[in-house]
Order: structure tokens, then sequence, then C-alpha cells
């Protein structure tokens, strides 16, 4: 072979060997700095339900590069979790935020989900709204009563429905077993409402007065409409029924009769008569 044709080979060789040998320093520079990088937080070593209390073998580490999230803890804090219960659920290997953990020494359960000047309030429902399975936790509803209004005569076309609260967040729901008449055991279902101390009264009342119906509705749906209610009278009034129908309280009015100026008094004497005429006592006053 051509001496000089193997001296261009060679010196390709070297040159070729030379680029990929920084190209292998270059990509390994950089992966060594992207580990150096990389945090170690806590996280969920299997699924953990709400209201659960976090423990050493509900936790685990996990290495993440680049920015942290808000609220992630880090390894060295391990023990600041220990013993919290947990506000929403949280899969296996999601680092775990404060956001989704109860304050330090508020434990578990129902109690701990339950946010600063607000109340959980159990509403008792029906099967069809309880076993649907609609009303799960994190669903919006609308709460509805229905009943005669008070001061009503006792007819079932005087009944009337009305909306209360709106945008009403389900904290949970379950089965309360109670007994009946006869001893026996009757499931009965149980939603857990999250609302104000002023909500939980009126809800208190409507729960000892009428009936309660959950109306669904989308999470996304935000807006309070203005419902004036419907009576029963108005479902039979035909087609030609104007729409709504809560019957309007009118007000009290008092009526004043003016009192007559005079009056006059026909006197019959024999065959004569004669009119006699007399001013009212509240002129003379």
């Amino acid at each position: 072979m051509n001496r000089r044709l193997l001296t261009i080979l060679l010196v390709a060789f070297v040159i070729a060997s030379g680029c990929a040998f920084g190209v292998y320093r270059l990509i390994g520079n950089r992966l060594a700095a992207t580990r150096a990088t990389g945090t170690r937080v806590i996280a969920a070593a299997s699924d953990v339900k709400l209201g659960a209390i976090l423990d050493a073998a509900s936790v685990t580490t996990v290495d993440i590069t680049g920015p942290l999230p808000k609220g992630a803890i880090l390894e060295k804090d391990k023990s600041a979790v220990l013993g919290r219960g947990v506000i929403s659920d949280l899969y296996q290997g999601e680092p775990i935020l404060e956001s989704r953990l109860a304050a330090p020494g508020s434990g578990g359960g129902l109690a701990a989900t339950i946010p600063n000047g607000m109340r959980a309030c159990a509403v008792k429902v029906d099967d069809v709204v309880g076993v649907a399975g609609f009303a799960t936790p994190g669903m919006r509803v609308d709460v509805v009563i229905s009943g005669i209004p008070p001061g009503q005569p006792a007819s079932t076309q005087d009944t009337e429905a009305r909306t209360i609260l709106q945008n009403i967040e389900v904290l949970s729901a379950g089965t309360d077993i109670q007994k009946d008449a006869n001893g026996k055991a009757k499931p009965v279902q149980v939603v857990n409402l999250l609302v104000s101390p002023e909500q939980a009264e009126t809800l208190s009342l409507a729960t000892n007065q009428t009936k309660i119906q959950l109306v669904l509705r989308n999470p996304l749906d935000t807006a309070v409409a203005k419902i004036p209610g419907t009576a029963m009278g108005s479902l039979f009034a035909g087609d030609n029924a104007t729409p709504a129908t809560v019957r309007p309280v009118a007000a009290t009015r008092a009526i004043h009769r003016t009192a007559p100026k005079s009056f006059s008094i026909e006197v019959i004497n024999g065959s004569k008569r004669s009119q006699e005429n007399f001013a009212s006592p509240e002129v003379k006053q």
C-alpha cells in the first residue's frame, strides 16, 4: 500500500480519536453536573388515602433534578411528616407537599381536612342520592329543600321547593347504621358538606323541618343563580301557567275610613215625613 495513503489514514484516525475523547469528556462532565444538582425529597411509598396518618412505612425518598415543587419536603426533614394526617389522596412515588398534609398535631380523619373557619355538616340523604355514587368527596352540590312554609295550611298543594345553598363541596359520603321502629338495623346514607357556620345553622333547621335533596353541579360552574322557588300548584296549572312561584307575602296595610261629616234621619209622624240633619261627633270635636 502507498506509504502516503497510510500516513493520511493514521492522521485521520488520531484526529477522530481525539474528537471522540473530547465529546466523551464533555458529555460526562455535563451528566456529572446534572447528577450533582439533584435533590432528594420525601415521597409516598404507596398509595395513601385521605385522612390517613403518615408513618415510616408509608414514606420514602426520591431524587428530583432542577427546581423543586413548591412545598416539597427535603429528606433531612423526614421526621416532620411522620404522624401528620393526609388531606388529599397521595399516590406511590408522588412527592409529598406541605399543602397535602394537615397541620402538625391535628391528627387524621375527616376533622383534619376542614379548613379554618369552616365546618363539616352531616346531611341525611335517600338511597337515590347516596347509593347512586355521585355524592363523592370533592363534588359540588346545591341543597334544595321542600316543605310547607310556616303559617300555611297543611295542604299538599301548598308545598314549596327552594334552593337554600349553592356550590357546596362534599367532604365525605358514608353509611350511618341506625335502628328503625322494629329494632332492625337500617342503613342511612350520610353526606358531610363543607359549609360556613351560618350555613351550618341553615342546614340544621332545614334538616329538622323539611326534606333535603342534593343536586349535582359542574365543579367548574361556580356562579350563584337567583332562583325564586317553585310551588306545588304551579306544576298542575297547565302550559299557560306562569313559571314560578313561590307565593309572595303581601304586606299588611291599615285601612283608614274617613268618618262622614254629617248624617240625616227621616222622621215619620202619621202621614207627615220630615228629615233631620245632625253633625258627626268627630266633626264636633
